[in-house]
């Protein structure tokens, strides 16, 4: 067994992004839209500020109250799109429900969209063709798989949980590496039963410590995406770590694992479309 260390991949990450940012001849910008006072919303701005200050990019986050109008948001993001000193674009989640997500994803320009949600960057995954930006989890989460060594062609992944954020994309980055796909979700019938046919098995439910020893094939990749809290209040992730440690031949944590490299791969991503944007590749 191995543990795959998200928190030293994302810090190499950081430490190659620095590098790059200093031979810039100017600061990458992420703009990021914040509504609502969500707790665990503002403590994964903060963090983003604070790895994105690391590296060299400025991070401008706009705060509204949950009260705000749509109308404000989309000219704001309008706005945005149009301030070329403005490389990327995100909206944080979760959102007041009187805020229509879906439509303010589709005001942000295609080539600022560093979280990957927008339609034409989701389907240029999908499709396997170049130019779109990918999602930061199933980046990330695919960087994490890649440091194991262990090749990816023709192996069997099952993704539980089918989210536009995670699920979904991460579904059609493995389908592009070659992976044999199955995506299982509160529908699933017999669920542990698939789970154990995975060579690559990637939690990314939301339910503290669903996946146990017994979901799992001897030998296989474990990725957690799930941040929960246990009946102590401890975080935890979907896999019950201390069950499925000594069965699976790498095990990503929770914490310190795919949530570090989330951050890593957005600002990766704004600095990738900045050097598009400003002609510098």
């Amino acid at each position: 067994m191995a543990i795959i260390d998200g928190k030293k991949l994302a810090e190499d990450c950081r430490a190659q992004l620095k590098q790059m940012v200093v031979s810039l001849s100017y600061v990458p910008v992420l703009a990021v839209v914040s509504v609502g006072d969500d707790k665990a919303s503002k403590i994964y701005v903060r963090n983003k500020e604070k790895a994105a200050a690391e590296v060299g990019i400025k991070c401008d986050v706009y705060s509204f109250p949950e009260a705000v109008f749509q109308k404000e948001l989309e000219s704001l993001i309008i706005r945005l799109n149009q301030d070329k000193t403005v490389h990327g674009i995100i909206v944080q989640q979760p959102l007041p429900k009187s805020i229509d997500g879906g439509v303010l994803l589709d005001f942000i320009s295609a080539e600022k969209d560093v979280d990957g949600f927008g339609v034409l960057n989701a389907g240029r995954l999908l499709l396997n063709e170049k130019g779109g930006i990918v999602a930061a989890t199933p980046k990330g989460i695919l960087r994490m798989l890649e440091a194991t060594g262990e090749p990816l062609v023709g192996k069997h992944a099952v993704i539980i949980g089918r989210s536009k954020i995670v699920g979904r994309p991460l579904a059609a980055l493995l389908l592009n590496q070659h992976c044999t796909v199955t995506v299982a979700h509160s529908k699933t019938q017999n669920l542990p039963e698939i789970c154990r046919t995975a060579d690559i098995l990637i939690a990314a439910c939301g339910q503290p410590k669903m996946v146990k020893k017994n979901w799992v094939k001897k030998g296989a990749v474990v990725i957690d995406v799930g941040i929960n809290r246990d009946e102590n209040g401890k975080i935890c992730g979907d896999v019950d770590f201390d069950d499925v440690v000594d069965i699976a031949k790498f095990i990503s944590p929770v914490p310190g694992g795919v949530g570090p490299m989330t951050v890593a791969m957005l600002l990766e991503n704004t600095v990738q479309t900045s050097l598009v944007q400003t002609k510098e590749n």
